[in-house]
């Protein structure tokens, strides 16, 4: 006959006899965090949390019931039902752009502008037969897109922490400030298409009504460079994820005044009868835009790839690597692993192979301690005996 099961016992798919040992450390030894941070204690019985503890236990969970981790009171608890619903999700998110920072006002009214104008191009592209501004108004209303995902993640950003997502919401940023940058980059290669195709077929000449679409467009995006103008360099320092998305949306406006600026120049160019110069611009144009996106694409990919942090050099990771190697208690250092969860946030795991017999903790604070003073706000630490 099965034993009855206590219903304080709970399975996590790990087994009834598994034991697992969960470290937590804060940011300092020194001065305590204003923020809690992960990992915590699932199961503790001490009043008082030591600075670096070991907790064991046996966790076992029955699959039929779906429990969730409460952040704020260090409890399990049954979620069955989410709180708030999608639609109750997006209000809040609309609440938090009407009380939002100006920069979030600025870029609301950006896409309200672009949005208009769009409009208005598409409407007479339609009404005239001109298929060139029905294909801009196209672009614009696509670019306009993806600025209203870089306001939403600006947003939704600033939410906390839960139980589905227990890192925040902050990667939403990087995320929108690289698939502004994918945006750009396959705009630069339709420009570079169009100039061969112009090149090939020459047909320069019926595009010149789009002079008139490439001067508002422009006068449109500069108020959007105006708004952004301290995100305006190529090459920024990202301190925190809402940089990496600012400056996004800079080389978004930007590079759309540089396209408008091209068309503008080719235009006229092509009245004084130059040759081929719709091919020269457009294919100027698409190198700048490339020169422009690619130091920041290279910046997001390299933080959703979770590659090594670029705030901390390689060099100095490798030596802190071979000290702990170098230690007489220390067997083994494998899987040493750092990344950025966003810009300023550095997050890294190592797992030690410790001889038979030695007591874990002062290898523990001490590994924290070099891995701390080095930039690595959040560490895990997992000791193996021989």
């Amino acid at each position: 006959m099965e034993t009855p099961r206590n219903p304080d016992d709970v399975d996590f798919g790990l087994g009834t006899s598994d034991r697992r040992y969960a470290y937590w450390r804060q940011s300092s030894f020194h001065q305590q965090s204003q923020e809690p941070k992960t990992p915590i204690s699932i199961i503790t019985n001490d009043a008082t949390k030591p600075l670096l503890s070991r907790t064991v236990s046996s966790i076992d969970i029955p699959p039929e019931i779906d429990y969730s981790f409460d952040y704020q009171n260090d409890t399990i608890f049954e979620d069955p039902k989410r709180k708030l619903s999608d639609l109750d999700s997006v209000l809040s998110i609309f609440r938090v752009i009407r009380s939002g920072s100006r920069q979030m006002r600025r870029l609301f009214l950006m896409i309200s502008l672009n949005v208009a104008y769009s409009t208005a191009e598409l409407a007479i592209g339609l009404f005239t037969g001109r298929v060139g501004l029905v294909s801009d108004a196209f672009h614009l209303t696509f670019g306009c897109g993806l600025l209203t995902f870089s306001l939403f993640a600006m947003a939704a950003s600033r939410r906390k922490s839960d139980h589905v997502y227990t890192y925040g919401y902050k990667r939403l940023e990087v995320l929108a400030a690289f698939t502004n940058a994918l945006f750009l980059l396959f705009m630069s290669f339709s420009l570079a298409v169009e100039a061969l195709h112009a090149f090939i077929q020459d047909e320069s000449e019926h595009k010149h009504y789009l002079i008139v679409s490439a001067v508002t467009n422009l006068l449109v995006n500069l108020i959007g460079v105006w708004f952004f103008r301290n995100y305006a360099r190529i090459n920024i320092v990202y301190r925190k994820a809402e940089d990496m998305n600012f400056h996004s949306v800079c080389l978004h406006v930007i590079a759309d005044s540089i396209r408008s600026a091209g068309l503008i120049l080719a235009s006229w160019f092509l009245s004084l009868g130059v040759e081929n110069a719709e091919v020269l611009c457009l294919g100027l144009v698409s190198a700048a835009v490339v020169m422009l996106v690619l130091p920041l694409f290279k910046a997001t990919g390299g933080i959703l790839l979770q590659m090594a942090p670029p705030s901390i050099p390689s060099s100095a990771l490798s030596k802190c690597l071979r000290q702990v190697s170098a230690r007489e208690d220390v067997a083994e250092v494998s899987e040493a692993r750092f990344w950025e969860l966003v810009p300023g946030h550095v997050i890294g795991s190592i797992s030690l192979q410790v001889k038979e017999g030695v007591d874990d903790r002062p290898i523990l604070q001490w590994v924290h301690g070099l891995y701390h003073d080095l930039g690595v706000q959040d560490l895990t630490v997992q000791t193996n005996y021989d």
